[in-house]
């Protein structure tokens, strides 16, 4: 599962510049931990190019109780809420880290060991005339299984494009496992290195 994620001004800069937009023709959410429910830079695809936009991160549930977040991998693209918006609208969410929290309650953070940015698989649909967005899941590997069981979809930068616009390689993708990621222990607003 993924409920919390990490974002700032770097990455927002290398989002637009990716796009090919500047902030002054995109109002830019707020930086750091982003919540469900809350506006977050994501890429997108129109036409053959990348597209950032903002959207609230969250789906609506159908009894109006809340919101789904996450969509398993395994399973997406055949349930009834989610099918279209798999097939057709395909997005990435970038981040520094993504959270879960231990048995513990500690607040554990996950990220490259050698790059700045993560990419997350997500796709967006419409509701009440606003797009939102979803962070696709999967079963948890390595780094991440002695925390929790389900984690991002985290896709490798040579497949950023093929999960956007390439209909049969992100169904895929679906089924991939993610990458390794290093884990660290958020202590008073600072990452640490786990011992």
């Amino acid at each position: 599962m993924c409920g919390r994620f990490y974002t700032d001004n770097e990455i927002a800069a290398d989002i637009l510049r990716r796009a090919g937009r500047t902030a002054d023709n995109l109002e830019l959410p707020n930086t750091g931990d982003i919540y469900p429910s809350q506006q977050a830079l994501i890429l997108s695809g129109r036409d053959t190019n990348f597209y950032a936009e903002t959207m609230p991160w969250g789906f609506p549930r159908f009894d109006g109780k809340g919101l789904l977040i996450n969509a398993r991998a395994e399973t997406a693209a055949e349930k009834k809420t989610f099918k279209d918006s798999v097939l057709h609208r395909r997005c990435l969410i970038p981040a520094r880290h993504f959270y879960e929290w231990d048995q513990k309650k500690n607040k554990i953070a996950f990220r490259y060991a050698d790059q700045h940015t993560i990419f997350m698989a997500g796709f967006y649909r419409q509701f009440a005339e606003e797009d939102r967005f979803i962070i696709v899941t999967t079963s948890a590997n390595d780094s991440m299984r002695p925390v929790h069981d389900r984690m991002p979809l985290i896709l490798p930068e040579e497949h950023l494009a093929d999960w956007i616009y390439n209909q049969d390689a992100a169904l895929e993708m679906l089924a991939q496992p993610s990458p390794l990621l290093q884990r660290f222990q958020e202590e008073e607003q600072q990452i640490l290195p786990l011992a």
